[in-house]
């Protein structure tokens, strides 16, 4: 099927849909009026710019039949003029409609528990973890998302942290944020290096589509859970009530904790939560390693151990090593303004999307 065939199939889709919003039965049934609605937005762009294109196609058509039949020169030089501004659109409208085309990515609309963990570089890998965590932070409240913490670990009094795992709730969340995961390195001189060498250290990114019920199916037998008392900066919960949870997961050997509420079950859903996110992810790494003996990825790596990015203090620079792209704006970068690497993320994944689907 060609490009403009393709295009004629699903605009005639889009239409059966419009007709299906107007039919009562399916004004009535809520679940199915919204799903419609749904697949109805992510069709608009795709049939305006088919519009746009069967309009250029008839023009160059008309064009063609002016050059071919007319005795008129001049009318005939006109259109030679205009067919080759109509073809050089035809180019430029075909590109855009191919990117239109690439299969969305169906997690890209999920909310995400982000996992930050302090790697090599002992006290200074965990102020780096806790650095990495305030940049995430400070980019979702840019973003206008919502970040509700369900697991932190701290280290000693430095504000270092061993491990923090957190959610991040709005629109578009994981397709802006899933390029994250991997080995995030940083050179720099540490808060607890007197005699100001530059050291290297790091920490790993972990981001998990959070996902439905219907998604992830757990035995409950293969649960194995724990409740203890709570850690943390003191009150009158900490020590005293039994509320904190760690859930294993025996298949996978899976672990998941949680402590940040008071209320053991909404420590409990949280924990649940996070484990459906895991298991989610390892079925998606599976896949994804399918997907890499089929062809080359330059994004989106199976493999969470790969250094991804280097932050680089002395020389005020950031280098994502998967796109080639340096930027010299380190404290920027770190006060949350990730846009240009996330831009640029997408669409390095969206042009090799693009080159293995044409």
């Amino acid at each position: 099927m060609d490009l403009y065939q393709k295009l004629k199939a699903i605009k005639e889709k889009y239409d059966k849909i419009n007709e299906q919003l107007s039919d009562p039965s399916i004004i009535s049934d809520q679940a199915k009026y919204v799903a419609l609605g749904k697949e109805r937005m992510q069709l608009v762009d795709v049939v305006e710019a088919y519009n746009e294109y069967d309009s250029l196609i008839k023009n160059i058509e008309g064009n063609k039949e002016i050059i071919k039949t007319s005795d008129d020169k001049e009318l005939r030089e006109m259109a030679e003029s205009e067919l080759v501004d109509l073809e050089e659109k035809q180019v430029a409208v075909e590109e855009k409609i191919k990117f239109l085309l690439i299969p969305k990515d169906p997690d890209d609309d999920k909310d995400v528990i982000m996992e930050i963990r302090a790697g090599t570089g002992g006290d200074e890998a965990g102020l780096f973890a806790a650095d990495l965590y305030r940049m995430y932070s400070r980019y979702a409240e840019v973003r206008g998302w919502k970040k509700e913490i369900i697991d932190i670990s701290d280290i000693g009094g430095l504000g270092g942290i061993k491990e923090v795992v957190f959610s991040l709730i709005g629109a578009g969340v994981y397709g802006d944020l899933k390029f994250e995961s991997g080995v995030h390195r940083v050179q720099r001189v540490p808060a607890t290096e007197a005699s100001g060498r530059v050291h290297t250290s790091a920490a790993s990114v972990a981001v998990l589509p959070e996902v439905e019920d219907v998604e992830v199916d757990i035995n409950p037998g293969d649960l194995r859970i724990d409740v203890y008392r709570s850690g943390g900066a003191g009150g009158q919960n900490v020590n005293k009530v039994e509320t904190a949870i760690r859930i294993t997961h025996i298949p996978s050997g899976l672990v998941v904790q949680c402590q940040d509420e008071r209320s053991q079950l909404k420590n409990r859903q949280k924990a649940m939560k996070v484990l459906k996110a895991r298991l989610y992810d390892m079925r998606l790494q599976e896949q994804n390693k399918e997907i890499a003996q089929q062809r080359k990825l330059m994004v989106k790596s199976g493999d969470r151990s790969d250094k991804i990015r280097t932050y680089n203090y002395p020389q005020n620079r950031v280098t994502d090593h998967r796109i080639g792209l340096t930027l010299y704006n380190l404290s920027e970068v770190m006060e949350g303004d990730l846009d240009q690497f996330v831009e640029k993320l997408k669409m390095t994944d969206r042009t090799e999307k693009l080159q293995s689907s044409f």
